[in-house]
């Protein structure tokens, strides 16, 4: 098993910038595929951003450009630098994970295996 921690999240004005940290423990050598979601009332769970092991990184439309992804090299901790918010990047982000053998892609509906308890982004205008 592993477990998710997140930290970083925030209150930011418009046009500012927020890190966000994710730390793994447990069974992390068993770490492909790390990335972010992020969820608000109104609407699904949806794919933010994710780097796999071997640094192939993937970027929804809506924040390519913005928000870029990294990782250490023992795949403990991974980061979320989001530059240029926006009102509607306002959501609970999770970080999450995939284990060597689990099928993942951006798309899918059920997301990644193991999951953070989420930190809150407010982006005021």
């Amino acid at each position: 098993q592993v477990q998710l921690v997140e930290s970083g999240g925030g209150l930011v004005q418009v046009g500012g910038s927020l890190r966000l940290s994710c730390t793994a423990s447990g069974s992390i050598f068993n770490i492909n595929i790390m990335g972010w979601y992020r969820q608000t009332p109104s609407q699904q769970r949806e794919f933010v951003a994710s780097i796999s092991s071997s640094g192939n990184t993937n970027y929804a439309d809506s924040v390519k450009g913005r928000f870029t992804i990294s990782r250490d090299n023992t795949r403990t901790t991974w980061s979320l630098q989001m530059n240029g918010l926006k009102p509607e990047d306002t959501a609970v982000y999770y970080c999450a994970a995939v284990p060597y053998g689990s099928t993942w892609y951006p798309k899918k509906k059920e997301g990644m295996d193991y999951w953070g308890k989420g930190t809150q982004i407010t982006v005021s205008s």
